[in-house]
């Protein structure tokens, strides 16, 4: 009896540590790398849950997720791949969330003589040889990018120059590293603590690019729906939302407030 009751409390313990110790994982939009660390470490902190954070591009995210891709939830840089989740099926019912609205900026190191001041006309100087973009093909900050230099009449005449990332988290790394004279990447990174003395920066005007609208859900397949509800509300907290801004995003009207 005596072993058996040892057993069942045995059992018990490991019961709750497990339960303590859920883990959920999140796929971000590299936009979100900084903010969402700092997310991330706040919420287990109050929760005691656990938040694997894996970054890359919102187009390569969705195709994964499409083929099954183990995630819990999706923070995309393009509203778009959500919806079409979401339509799909793959997504819990009503959990689709419009968090925020990114920027795209010029982006060079600090001691670099390029003027930001000129805006994107000053990658048309010869001593720009290469420029950092994000892939645009499955990259919502790249298709910024794209639009922004077709908008002011520039593409045809840098599309030679362009160093392309994976994701906008390695295209900032291209110019951090040399390998590219300039950079067009998301203000997120920009005013990221790790970034921000490395580089120098200017706001590319909202109205040349499509608005950066980006989207959050927790998908159907989650197996920690109850943990995944629980970040998502974390992120639409006042705290969270707070943190968004400091970031450069633009967050909706109502975002934060209380139910």
């Amino acid at each position: 009896m005596r072993i058996r009751n040892l057993c069942l409390a045995l059992f018990l313990i490991a019961g709750v540590s497990l339960c303590w110790a859920q883990t959920i994982t999140v796929a971000a939009a590299s936009d979100l790398q900084f903010a969402f660390q700092d997310a991330a470490a706040r919420f287990e902190k109050v929760s005691g849950k656990q938040v694997k954070l894996i970054f890359g591009s919102s187009g390569n995210f969705f195709a994964q997720i499409q083929n099954g891709a183990p995630f819990d939830l999706f923070f995309s840089a393009d509203l778009d791949y959500a919806k079409k989740l979401d339509a799909a099926g793959l997504a819990e019912s009503g959990s689709l969330y419009e968090y925020a609205t990114g920027k795209i900026v010029l982006w060079a190191p600090r001691q670099s003589p390029v003027d930001l001041k000129r805006g994107l006309q000053v990658l048309l100087d010869p001593a720009i040889q290469k420029i950092a973009i994000a892939n645009p093909e499955h990259a919502p900050y790249g298709r910024a990018a794209v639009a922004a230099l077709r908008q002011e009449k520039l593409y045809d005449q840098v599309a030679g120059k362009f160093v392309m990332g994976e994701n906008i988290s390695q295209t900032a790394t291209f110019v951090v590293s040399g390998s590219a004279d300039v950079g067009i990447v998301a203000l997120s990174l920009a005013l990221a603590p790790a970034l921000k003395d490395k580089g120098k920066y200017a706001e590319i005007p909202a109205n040349d690019y499509p608005p950066i609208e980006q989207a959050a859900l927790i998908l159907k397949s989650s197996q920690q729906k109850e943990t995944a509800r629980a970040f998502l509300a974390f992120v639409k907290s006042p705290e969270i939302v707070d943190l968004l801004k400091t970031y450069g995003f633009s967050v909706p009207v109502n975002a934060g407030a209380s139910p």
